[in-house]
């Protein structure tokens, strides 16, 4: 089961890493293309409760592209791919300056990541993204992630930050998901043209009478609407990640939330680690690893497939690619996504994780499969 549990007193109760999304029309000021500071830093105090309470914290922002409009002057509406790029440039560098100035004073450090839809697509991007992911929270950063528009094409854009938030997510292996809206939750319509319109509370499963009811994008500077948020969610919840809509243009959102602020929440039927598990173990094998009996004991109380353990090699993989392991009696014990190349994997099987550097002339993690990317038999 999932381990958020959903009540008006505790709504954050259970979860371990957070995911913040954030739309530009929360961020940067219709009017006068300036940032809303004010907003800013009452949100950095509540990513500093949330830390305080012993959570991993993202964030997935929008708004470099509205910042770097207003300084380039650019006019108002649609924008052609090259002037949104060229505002993205000017524009990441103000949003990345922003973040880092409102949590310094927390005594937290923070870190850009600028993701593309194909960072999440390839698997070797995946394990890239997702060790450096791991990295940073290991070390207490808060790192804040956007798009990468400025090299970004048309067929390779998530296209809105709900999807890249459910993403980051799956990524990170978030088991929370906030998106902060400009409502407080998801309605059969839109509020504030239907005052009688329903709205879902929890969500446990998305019907597609929901998917109907789903509108577009409201606002001037926002992508997202209901429609990409149904989507979010989607991926959200099959990713073990439970997923809330909640009013983000109040000062300190998360705090409201927490104490009983209106919501609604879309929830995982698993966690994080049981709906990745189960998404490798329907992965089609590229190869095959044969281990010693040391390797077989450690795989089955938790640990990494370290280069150690290995004795065989079969088959021609690339990093990222499924493989099955197997003991020396041909029975499989496990299979995850490796780390290495089939011919990388050979130069280094059966050597201590020490040596890897020196005979390929590069390191990445010392685990040939991490535990995380592993499905134990």
């Amino acid at each position: 089961m999932a381990s958020v549990t959903i009540s008006n007193n505790t709504p954050l109760s259970g979860v371990k890493r957070l995911v913040i999304k954030i739309g530009s029309a929360l961020l940067v000021d219709a009017d006068s293309g300036e940032l809303r500071l004010d907003w800013l830093k009452s949100l950095a105090s509540d990513i500093y409760n949330q830390k305080k309470q012993g959570r991993d914290v993202l964030v997935v922002s929008s708004g470099s592209i509205a910042l770097g409009r207003q300084v380039l002057t650019l006019p108002e509406g649609d924008l052609s791919l090259d002037q949104s790029q060229a505002a993205a440039a000017v524009g990441q560098i103000r949003l990345a300056r922003a973040y880092e100035e409102v949590l310094e004073p927390f005594g937290i450090k923070t870190a850009q990541i600028l993701l593309t839809l194909d960072d999440s697509a390839d698997r070797r991007r995946y394990l890239n993204s997702r060790a450096t992911f791991g990295v940073l929270l290991d070390h207490g950063v808060v790192p804040i992630v956007n798009e990468n528009d400025t090299v970004a094409t048309d067929e390779i854009r998530f296209g809105d930050n709900d999807r890249l938030g459910a993403q980051v997510a799956s990524m990170s292996g978030a088991d929370a998901l906030i998106l902060l809206s400009d409502v407080d939750g998801f309605y059969s319509a839109d509020p504030k043209r239907y005052p009688g319109a329903k709205k879902f509370k929890v969500v446990k499963n998305i019907t597609q009478e929901m998917e109907e009811m789903a509108g577009d994008a409201g606002t001037t500077a926002a992508k997202g609407g209901m429609k990409t948020k149904l989507m979010a969610a989607k991926i959200a919840m099959n990713a073990g990640c439970a997923m809330a809509i909640i009013e983000g243009n109040q000062l300190n959102p998360l705090q409201a939330l927490e104490e009983g602020g209106a919501s609604s929440w879309f929830l995982a039927v698993t966690n994080p680690k049981a709906a990745r598990k189960q998404w490798i173990s329907g992965m089609k094998s590229k190869g095959t690893l044969v281990v010693d009996t040391g390797a077989i004991k450690a795989l089955a109380n938790g640990k990494s497939l370290l280069p150690a353990g290995v004795r065989n090699v079969y088959g021609d993989f690339q990093r990222g690619d499924l493989v099955e392991v197997k003991g020396a009696d041909g029975l499989e014990c496990a299979k995850g996504l490796v780390g290495y190349s089939a011919d990388e994997t050979r130069a280094i099987k059966g050597r201590q994780s020490h040596e890897v550097a020196g005979i390929l002339g590069f390191a990445r993690r010392a685990a040939l499969i991490h535990r995380d990317d592993m499905d134990v038999i």
